[in-house]
């Protein structure tokens, strides 16, 4: 699994195994991820964090206060970044303090502050893997939610054998890619996503166009992607980076994104119709550029492709169907009937002249529709947050 945009966090705690963990960034950079490392003081006299910036191109975190440096709330800003923290080795004091909520490292504190998956290594004597307050340490951040990974028996370095030994850096490795995968409810689904305006060329220079910017319909691929859906993100002219494992088709004009869902329409499990395709086009091109003139002119426009209308009368009954409605007025009885006439399973609401939930912003405010009748009102959130209630919704009522 390749791990570009993730981003991870790579805690290291004052175990011998900490020079295996070097491999283990190096593992995660090499796959796309973007990696930052913290490291407790007790780690940094086993390991030096020239050499994990070396690896990262990244500073690494060690203290919570450095001298000379203003960092505010570092522990709260590193709790909040990423979308995974591994901590290997994690030594049995470690274990201890996470168990227990005490904060007596920048790594502990970030792990208290986190609401991130966390996975962690154990890595100890064996006499001390065997004591029972470490086991019970252990059973608490299972219990907590935490993924610990399985410790090896081997050789210890300071000349016991048994269990206790770091989990090699392919197995962590192995872990990272299975818990980033975790949430898993769109497990071998495919699923479609359009995104973004669509332009109607009216000669070589000019276009017809909305104010779309694509970043609600990028937030619902990113989340599909998350809860392991193999996505295709269909988008118009944006300026948005591509999601991480997001397969993304560009088009420019309806009629080709209406070409491109019904190429991959077939073996969908899921469309999600996020994009403003246009209603209406230029009912002819120029093939030069329309000079100005003093007079009035006019242009001739025909209706665009529908493309959910289009797709509407060639899908299977196992297939979900998600429209989104964009209203000014009457939004939900208005979506009502799109839904019907365009016989969608779910349809989602908003109001561009709404605060929050215009062009181009970073929240939203919806209204979800489902062909049952049902209607659910999310408040404003950001679109991420948004994207993430609309596939809970999607996914707790099922194909109905």
């Amino acid at each position: 699994m390749q791990l570009t945009n993730y981003k991870i966090i790579l805690g290291i705690t004052g175990g011998i195994a900490a020079y295996k963990s070097a491999y283990l960034a190096r593992l995660l950079v090499k796959a796309g991820a973007e990696v930052r490392v913290v490291m407790t003081e007790a780690a940094v006299k086993f390991i030096t964090p020239l050499t994990f910036e070396s690896l990262t191109n990244r500073e690494v975190a060690v203290e919570m206060f450095p001298e000379g440096r203003f960092v505010s709330a570092r522990h709260i800003a590193l709790a909040e970044w990423p979308d995974l923290i591994v901590v290997a080795p994690a030594t049995a004091d470690f274990i201890a303090q996470v168990a227990n909520g005490r904060c007596s490292s920048l790594l502990s504190a970030v792990l208290c502050a986190t609401k991130r998956k966390v996975i962690m290594a154990p890595s100890m004597n064996e006499g001390m893997y065997a004591n029972p307050a470490v086991q019970r340490n252990i059973s608490t951040l299972r219990e907590f939610g935490y993924c610990l990974a399985e410790v090896g028996v081997g050789d210890m370095a300071c000349g016991s054998f048994g269990p206790g030994r770091m989990a090699e850096p392919e197995e962590i490795f192995e872990l990272v890619t299975k818990e980033l995968r975790s949430e898993g409810s769109l497990n071998g689904e495919k699923i479609i996503v359009t995104a973004g305006p669509c332009r109607e060329a009216i000669d070589p220079v000019r276009f017809i166009s909305n104010r779309s910017s694509g970043k609600m319909g990028f937030a619902i691929a990113s989340e599909a992607e998350k809860l392991g859906g193999e996505v295709t993100l269909i988008a118009g002219p944006v300026s948005l980076p591509d999601p991480r494992g997001v397969r993304v088709i560009s088009v420019e004009t309806t009629e080709q994104m209406a070409d491109a869902v019904k190429q991959e329409f077939g073996s969908a499990d899921y469309l999600i119709m996020a994009a403003a395709p246009a209603d209406y086009r230029p009912k002819s091109v120029s093939s030069q550029k329309i000079k100005k003139s003093d007079g009035e002119t006019s242009i001739t426009l025909e209706p665009a492709v529908d493309i959910l209308k289009m797709i509407s009368s060639i899908r299977k009954e196992s297939q979900v169907i998600v429209g989104f409605s964009l209203e000014t007025e009457n939004e939900v009885e208005n979506s009502k009937k799109k839904l019907h006439d365009k016989k969608l399973d779910f349809i989602v609401v908003n109001n561009p002249t709404e605060e929050g939930a215009g062009f181009d912003c970073d929240t939203n405010r919806v209204v979800i529709v489902s062909k049952s009748g049902e209607t659910v009102e999310l408040d404003k959130n950001k679109k991420e947050a948004i994207a993430k209630k609309i596939w809970g919704y999607i996914l707790s009522h099922g194909r109905q």
